[in-house]
């Protein structure tokens, strides 16, 4: 991601909101308007293209003012798996690779002469994405420490426009998407260790980033999840409707729970307990307004079934619900700083937490 003069930046404000702007399935022409975005359920902002394109651009600049001062940052893209939810196969680049977009952060003091360890960090939210408001704190805490940093906005992630946000394959090809950044930067920076490799996430991110350590138990040195979605068919039975129709939409899973519970399971971490085989930290609230405790309770009484070692902490009440350590508050410091010294335990940073 490289810095936007004045002009261009005044371009982009411009020339944006006017364009039926190129999406991963191909652009529109200039002179078409673009399609009325789907209705959103609660909580949820379908995408008018140009405002969506245009807001993450903006978000985006603020990461030189948010970390610029102590990390190298930059934006890309490699390949992922093709959309599935394409009808027609034999269409025209129907097959191609999916275009997924992808941040690095590097510290800027990194003594690259030497073999270093790598953060996964993957992003919170069903159609959500990267932000500076949410995670620009903790991306600077974290290269504080001396940790190089990959963060993908898989598919399904907002800022995009409505073609990548209905490409969302949850609990599926999106964790392939995280795994697969994971690759392209240990291929693009010859000094990242790949023996020491953590991932991390909260909520919607905690659930891909169990689902990666079952698929790739032994291609990460150390894992957390932070609140993390855990039990999907639990989850259907105690959110409202309006949640439920994002899952049973055509270009989503397409079924309700009632009518596919076994796809649903197969998407739920905890029907993976059995798979684990990496270092885990979990945290949990008991007050979670999101993801209710009942899920992630439900998640450690089945690592603790398949007798598997990790380590867990259950917060009381704490101030924040399903925000409670990602806020700053003295108690969320903390348990963030509890995060950061399991992660070094096994990454070894070259500034540790004390």
């Amino acid at each position: 991601m490289r810095p936007l003069s004045i002009c261009t930046l005044a371009a982009a404000l411009l020339v944006l909101p006017l364009a039926a702007h190129a999406q991963a399935r191909g652009a529109a022409p200039a002179t078409t308007p673009a399609p009325a975005a789907p209705a959103a359920a609660p909580g949820f902002g379908a995408p008018n293209d140009g405002e969506d394109i245009l807001l993450k651009r903006m978000d985006d600049l603020l990461w030189y003012d948010k970390v610029g001062d102590i990390a190298d940052i930059d934006k890309s893209e490699y390949g992922g798996a093709p959309n599935p939810h394409i009808k027609n196969k034999k269409a025209p680049g129907a097959t191609n690779p999916l275009i997924i977009h992808v941040y690095t952060f590097i510290p800027k003091k990194l003594d690259r002469s030497k073999k270093q360890p790598l953060i996964v960090y993957v992003h919170q939210g069903v159609h959500q994405s990267l932000d500076t408001t949410i995670d620009a704190h903790m991306i600077r805490e974290i290269l504080e420490q001396g940790y190089p940093i990959v963060a993908t906005d898989y598919r399904g992630s907002t800022g995009y426009g409505r073609g990548y946000y209905e490409d969302i394959d949850y609990g599926g090809l999106e964790v392939d998407d995280v795994y697969r950044g994971l690759d392209w930067m240990l291929a693009k920076y010859s000094f990242l260790d790949p023996t020491r490799v953590g991932i991390v996430g909260w909520s919607h991110g905690g659930l891909i980033t169990l689902m990666n350590i079952f698929a790739h138990p032994h291609n990460f040195a150390v894992a957390y999840a932070g609140v993390p979605v855990s039990d999907l068919v639990a989850r259907m039975g105690y959110e409202t409707e309006g949640y439920r129709e994002i899952y049973s939409a055509p270009y989503h899973l397409g079924e309700s729970v009632h009518d596919d519970i076994a796809e649903y399971r197969k998407r739920s971490p905890v029907t993976h307990a059995a798979e684990l085989d990496t270092p885990l930290l979990i945290h949990t609230n008991t007050n979670d307004e999101d993801v209710n405790y009942l899920e992630v309770e439900h998640l450690i009484q089945a690592l603790t079934f398949e007798k598997k070692k990790f380590e867990y902490k259950i917060y009381q009440d704490a101030p924040g619900g399903h925000y409670f350590n990602r806020i700053d508050t003295p108690l969320a410091l903390q348990s963030r700083h509890d995060i950061y010294v399991f992660l070094a335990k096994y990454l070894h940073p070259d500034n540790p937490p004390k």
